[in-house]
């Protein structure tokens, strides 16, 4: 009987050559799908763009308007200025909105775009950080229109988990940035 111990005891010990450990916390696999554009069209409003078909475009106001993107409970918003010598007055207050931010953003990179042919100029402000809007950014054709947005998440700004939808998101900013035409 002894020998028979000694003997499963051996098999029992040395059979098992994996170590099993617990498993490490799960992270958030978040996957969008494949940007489609539409082309926004309205014949009332100075300008057209291409837009995610993953989104919906809604005038809130004469001048101002908004890109719902309502799974990831985001929204651009929009608003549209009439050039009248107040080129200066337009370009000062869209370099300040970025850096209300400046509290909560550890920075504040900014990109700029320039489109000679369709006449598109423009900076992309990137609020990197746990602030309230991820990306501020104007165009203009720095003669008679200018266009100024935002992009605001309805969710506590946790920068680390909101990423994987800033960066789809970012895509589509540029995209609008690189379709914007002025009429």
């Amino acid at each position: 009987m002894r020998f028979f111990k000694i003997i499963l005891f051996m098999l029992l010990s040395f059979s098992c050559d994996t170590i099993n450990l617990p498993k490490p916390k799960g992270y958030l696999a978040l996957n969008y799908p494949k940007s489609n554009y539409n082309e926004f069209l309205n014949k009332k409003l100075p300008f057209s763009f291409e837009f995610n078909s993953m989104a919906k475009f809604e005038e809130i106001s004469n001048s101002s308007y908004k890109v719902s993107y309502s799974k990831m409970k985001a929204t651009i918003y929009l608003n549209y200025y009439k050039v009248n010598k107040n080129l200066d007055s337009l370009l000062n207050d869209a370099y300040k909105l970025p850096y209300k931010h400046i509290v909560k953003a550890i920075e504040i990179p900014e990109r700029i775009f320039i489109n000679k042919n369709e006449k598109v100029y423009g900076t992309l402000f990137s609020v990197i950080g746990n602030a309230a809007s991820q990306f501020q950014f104007f165009l203009t054709d720095s003669s008679s229109n200018f266009l100024v947005g935002s992009l605001y998440f309805y969710s506590k700004p946790n920068y680390d988990s909101l990423y994987p939808a800033i960066k789809y998101i970012e895509k589509d900013i540029s995209h609008l940035f690189n379709s914007l035409k002025w009429k």
